[in-house]
């Protein structure tokens, strides 16, 4: 894999997900990498691991809804409300763009309730408000703007992660129980399994912009392969950025993670899919 980054920039671009992958890659890749011909750049928005021999990079851009909004700070995104940019790339762009190979994902953050749109030449800062798919399809569109005009296929490679499942409640593969991931120790084992955290309507937008970009943009399909993993999940092993309340404590279940994988884990698996694509 090292030969096939020689001299490139390999960058992941989304939210907290698309980070899991980035971590996935680089500790798949890093033990190749002697200690001191390597080393980790952490800022605001871009990471950047590099692997001096190769004159490498793997980086990943905290950029969750693509286009500009007010949950860019990568620290300090826990907002009441989404605002959001919906025809403006360019503030994210300005770090992707000499990217080699982009690795993009959007999907959970939309799900959070409306969304605000600010548009870029409303001098009266005035919002309209539209639901998370409609702000969705919005942002993607910027997105796939940017991709049409500025990607030169035989120069620049681009994916695009499709969602990644979650597994909130059990009883859509065990009716009759009121639980989550939590304890799960096995997959979800009939073929075909597809929770409601997996929205077809939202995939079938997404489908469309990708499909409108012929041979820009590879699809990276992760979702029915993850479906199935009720047990990758962190649940209560995770970090917490506030002290547990008590009752949270006598309730596992209320504070188990069953959006993020667990690494090694599922990200593992979508890296595999990618060194194939690639």
């Amino acid at each position: 894999m090292w030969e096939k980054l020689r001299g490139k920039r390999l960058m992941f671009v989304g939210d907290s997900l698309n980070r899991g992958q980035w971590i996935s890659m680089v500790c798949l890749l890093q033990s190749e990498i002697p200690a001191d011909r390597r080393s980790m750049s952490p800022n605001a928005h871009l990471t950047i691991f590099r692997a001096e021999d190769y004159n490498a990079t793997i980086e990943f851009l905290w950029a969750p809804l693509l286009v500009e909004s007010n949950s860019d700070d990568p620290v300090n995104h826990r907002l009441d409300e989404r605002i959001i940019r919906p025809d403006s790339v360019l503030k994210h762009a300005s770090l992707w763009e000499h990217a080699d190979i982009l690795v993009f994902n959007t999907y959970l953050w939309w799900r959070q309730g409306p969304v605000k749109l600010l548009w870029s030449d409303d001098e009266n800062g005035a919002c309209e408000e539209l639901d998370g798919q409609g702000a969705m399809e919005l942002a993607m569109g910027a997105w796939a703007d940017w991709v049409s005009s500025k990607v030169d296929p035989l120069k620049k490679r681009v994916f695009f992660v499709t969602m990644s499942p979650t597994h909130l409640w059990s009883r859509e593969w065990k009716p009759g129980s009121e639980g989550n991931c939590y304890s799960e120790k096995d997959p979800i084992d009939f073929e075909g399994y597809w929770g409601s955290g997996s929205d077809l309507p939202t995939m079938s937008t997404v489908e469309n912009i990708l499909s409108s970009l012929n041979s820009k943009v590879s699809v990276l399909n992760v979702t029915q392969l993850s479906e199935y993993r009720k047990d990758g999940h962190p649940s209560i092993f995770r970090k917490f950025w506030e002290p547990l309340r008590p009752e949270q404590l006598s309730n596992p279940p209320s504070y188990s993670d069953c959006i993020h994988w667990c690494l090694p884990g599922v990200p593992d698996t979508w890296n595999e899919l990618l060194f194939h694509l690639l």
